[in-house]
C-alpha cells in the first residue's frame, strides 16, 4: 500500500472534484439548510496499529472496528472524516464518516474510486457531474402531488421516540448468499409469478427472501402488518436518467407492505412483486413532486423533521429498513495494493436495519448485514438458506 503522505496528497487533489465534502452548512435569506462550497477542508486522522493486519481480519460483524473510525460525529463542523489506519505490516484499513444529507452512498461510491485512482497517477474517469441545478429543477409552479408531510417528513415534537427500546442488546450480525443460491432463488420467483415477463432484480428476490426469513424469526402474529422501508436511487428512475456520476442525495423510499401471513405463506413471486410494486412507485413523477415540495417548504409554517432518522437502539419490528449497496463500486477500489479484502459498515444497533453488499468473497455473491434482537439471529440462521 501507498504511504499516509501519498493517500494524503491525493485526498488533497480529489477534493477540487467532490467540493461539497470540503464545504460547511450555512443557511440561506430564507433559512434552509444549505452547503457553503469554502474549501473550508475535512478532518483526516492518522493511527498506527502494533500488529499485522491478517492478525485482525476479517473485520466483519460482530467484531468491534469503532476504533477504526473517527471518534466523534456530535458538533463536528466538517462534512467528512477519514481515519487512516496504518498497521506493522504496511497493511491499511480506511474508516470514513460522511454527512448523509450531503452524499449519498452512489456519490460516496464515486468519490473512493476517483481518490484511488489518483492515488496511483490516474486521471478521473469518469469525472464527478456537478450541476445540481440542472436536475433537481422545480416546476413553475410547484405542483405538489403526493403527501411528503408524513412519508418523508413529520412534524417536529419534543415527544419520545415512537419505537420503543428492547430490554435485550442488539446483534449486529452477517450472512452470506452465494452466486448459486441468489440464482436458484431467482428461477423459483418467476416459476411462481408466470405473470412476470422479465426477471425481477436480484436485490428484490433476495429482500423476499430475506423478509421471509426475518419474519419467521420474529415469530410475529398473522394477522400483523409488516413494512420494509426500501432506498430507491433516483439516478435511474427520474427522466431523462440522470448520470450515475451526479454527487449529491438522490434517495428516496418505497414501503412495500404485506401482512405477515402474506409474507409467510404467500410464494416467494408474491412477496417479490409486493416489493417490485412498491419500488417501481417512486418513478419520475414521484421525484418531480418532492423537488417541488422542497421549492415550497420555506413557506410551510410548522417545523419539519425527517423520518429516515434512526435512534440507536430503537427496534423496528415487525418492520424493516434496507439499503442496498449491491452497485457500488467497492470492487473498483485500488490504491496500488490491489482491491479491498472486505468493506462493511460500522456496527449499526438499530434493530430492523439490514445493508445488502456486493460479497468481496465471491464474484456475484451477496452478503447481507442485519441488526436484529440476538433470539431472532440465530432463528434467522437456522433457515436462512432454505428455499422451503
Amino acid at each position: 500500500m501507498p504511504s499516509n503522505e501519498v493517500m494524503k496528497d491525493a485526498l488533497y487533489k480529489v477534493l477540487l472534484y467532490f467540493p461539497h465534502l470540503a464545504g460547511r452548512f450555512t443557511v440561506d435569506s430564507q433559512g434552509r439548510t444549505c452547503i457553503a462550497l469554502n474549501n473550508a477542508d475535512i478532518r483526516v486522522t492518522e493511527t498506527y496499529l502494533h500488529t499485522s493486519i491478517s492478525e485482525n481480519l476479517p473485520l466483519e460483524p460482530p467484531k468491534e472496528v469503532s476504533h477504526l473510525l473517527p471518534s466523534s460525529i456530535e458538533g463536528i463542523e466538517e462534512l467528512l472524516q477519514i481515519q487512516l489506519n496504518r498497521y506493522a505490516c504496511g497493511g491499511l484499513v480506511i474508516g470514513l464518516t460522511a454527512h448523509h444529507r450531503v452524499y449519498d452512498g452512489q456519490s460516496m461510491s464515486g468519490f473512493f474510486v476517483a481518490w484511488a485512482r489518483l492515488v496511483r497517477g490516474l486521471d478521473i474517469d469518469p469525472l464527478p457531474y456537478l450541476d445540481r441545478h440542472k436536475i433537481l429543477v422545480p416546476r413553475n409552479p410547484p405542483i405538489i402531488e403526493f403527501d411528503h408531510h408524513s412519508i418523508e417528513f413529520r412534524k417536529t415534537t419534543n415527544n419520545l421516540p415512537d419505537t420503543p427500546i428492547p430490554s435485550s442488546p442488539i446483534e449486529v450480525s452477517s450472512t452470506s448468499f452465494s452466486n448459486e443460491f441468489i440464482n436458484k432463488l431467482k428461477v423459483k420467483v418467476l416459476n411462481e409469478n408466470q405473470t412476470v415477463f422479465r426477471g425481477y432484480s436480484t436485490f428484490e428476490c433476495l429482500l423476499a427472501h430475506v423478509w421471509k426469513k426475518v419474519t419467521q424469526a420474529r415469530e410475529l402474529q398473522l394477522d400483523e402488518w409488516t413494512q420494509v422501508r426500501v432506498a430507491v436511487n433516483g439516478r435511474t428512475r427520474m427522466k431523462p436518467p440522470v448520470p450515475m456520476e451526479f454527487v449529491g442525495n438522490l434517495v428516496l423510499w418505497a414501503y412495500p407492505k404485506l401482512r405477515v401471513k402474506e409474507v409467510l405463506h404467500g410464494s416467494y413471486g408474491h412477496v417479490a412483486k409486493a416489493i417490485h410494486d412498491a419500488v417501481a412507485k417512486i418513478d419520475h413523477k414521484y421525484f418531480q413532486s418532492f423537488i417541488d415540495f422542497g421549492e415550497k417548504a420555506s413557506q410551510f409554517e410548522e417545523e419539519l423533521e425527517a423520518t429516515s432518522q434512526l435512534e440507536i437502539g430503537n427496534t423496528m419490528c415487525p418492520n424493516l429498513e434496507v439499503d442496498s449497496w449491491m452497485r457500488f463500486q467497492f470492487h473498483e477500489l485500488d490504491f496500488g495494493g490491489g482491491g479491498p479484502c472486505a468493506f462493511y459498515p460500522p456496527n449499526i444497533p438499530v434493530e430492523g436495519l439490514l445493508i445488502f453488499m456486493p460479497s468481496c468473497q465471491e464474484g456475484g455473491g451477496v452478503d447481507v448485514v442485519m441488526s436484529l434482537l440476538p433470539q431472532h439471529v440465530q432463528l434467522f440462521k437456522q433457515s436462512s438458506h432454505s428455499l422451503e
